[in-house]
């Protein structure tokens, strides 16, 4: 049984501690710059979070979008029967990927953070502090800047919303990082056509390295949306009060969408479990009397329709539950 849901209810509690006592009007305005900061494609000047209020408006506008992302990816992940001891996070900021790894992973012993802003490090150790999981409560918050990152490696190195900061040799030399180090990695980014590319040419450089595509992608094809739609899907969040009066919102709940790619190095991939299913379910399912409708991308590299009728049984049923992002039964 998922972990997640807990370790969600866990971290927005530990969030909600975090920010008591920072003035609102404070939090508001930096979360509107980080809004702005968001909405741009270009390379960032300079660290996002430049201050202890950026971080703290950070944490409760971004992190719980950012977990949700890395718990859906990471689910996937693990359902392949990757079982991690070590988890690695380039320039993980205040820690999103760490809970969702621990949410994720059972076999999770070990779990360091890496990145340069200390402001963000240490509202990472301050979230922790106290929790019931004993990986998240010992995880290391060490400061580094990249490209002079310590010499550690990880089972799991993950990189979640950070190559849209950087220029492309930049994310190169991040990605190539992050492979010397792993025996896994997983990369995330927003789930917006820019964030697709930045996905898309990770994806290009774990194949021609000889690594196997753990998901979301059921082949080691060219992308059958390359140049006419792009891949991303959505992990949904409840929103605290506290979130929702960030971000000015009503609603109870929110869709983060995100695009991400996960491989292992070339020997990894004999361990683990075959790919499920029929492919991955691309859009959200047109569920219909007698029928659910499917936008699916095939292990074959073509992506296309596909339906289930009530007349399939077990599968029928499988197919009632499945959603965006899932395989299809």
């Amino acid at each position: 049984m998922s972990r997640t849901p807990a370790y969600a209810a866990e971290l927005r509690a530990a969030l909600a501690r975090a920010v008591r006592g920072v003035s609102e009007r404070d939090l508001a305005r930096a979360t509107e710059a980080l809004v702005s900061r968001y909405r741009s494609v270009s390379p960032a000047a300079a660290p996002i979070l430049a201050s202890p209020v950026h971080v703290a408006a950070y944490a409760a506008y971004r992190m719980p979008a950012t977990h949700a992302a890395l718990s859906r990816a990471l689910g996937d992940v693990a359902d392949r029967g990757l079982a991690p001891r070590s988890l690695l996070d380039l320039g993980g900021g205040t820690g999103a990927a760490a809970w969702a790894a621990a949410g994720a992973f059972e076999s999770l012993e070990r779990v360091t953070v890496l990145d340069q802003v200390e402001d963000a490090l240490a509202l990472g150790r301050e979230l922790v502090r106290g929790s019931p999981s004993e990986v998240l409560a010992r995880a290391t918050f060490a400061r580094a800047v990249a490209g002079d990152w310590p010499s550690l490696e990880a089972d799991l190195v993950t990189v979640s919303y950070v190559l849209s900061e950087l220029d492309e040799p930049s994310q190169d030399a991040l990605v190539a990082d992050a492979m010397h180090r792993g025996q896994a990695v997983v990369v995330a980014e927003p789930g917006t056509p820019d964030g697709y590319a930045r996905v898309l040419r990770v994806r290009s450089t774990l194949i021609e390295a000889g690594w196997t595509i753990l998901g979301p992608c059921p082949h080691a094809s060219a992308c059958p949306l390359a140049g006419s739609d792009w891949c991303h899907f959505a992990a949904r969040i409840n929103r605290s009060a506290e979130h929702r009066r960030l971000k000015g919102a009503e609603l109870s709940y929110e869709d983060e969408k995100f695009s991400w790619v996960g491989a292992v190095r070339p020997g990894v991939v004999d361990s683990l479990a075959p790919q499920s299913g029929s492919g991955r379910i691309l859009r959200h399912p047109l569920k219909r009397k007698g029928f659910v409708e499917f936008q699916v991308c095939r292990p074959d590299g073509t992506t296309g329709r596909e339906v289930v009728s009530k007349k399939a049984g077990r599968r029928y049923r499988a197919a009632r539950d499945a959603e965006w992002g899932d395989t299809l039964p």
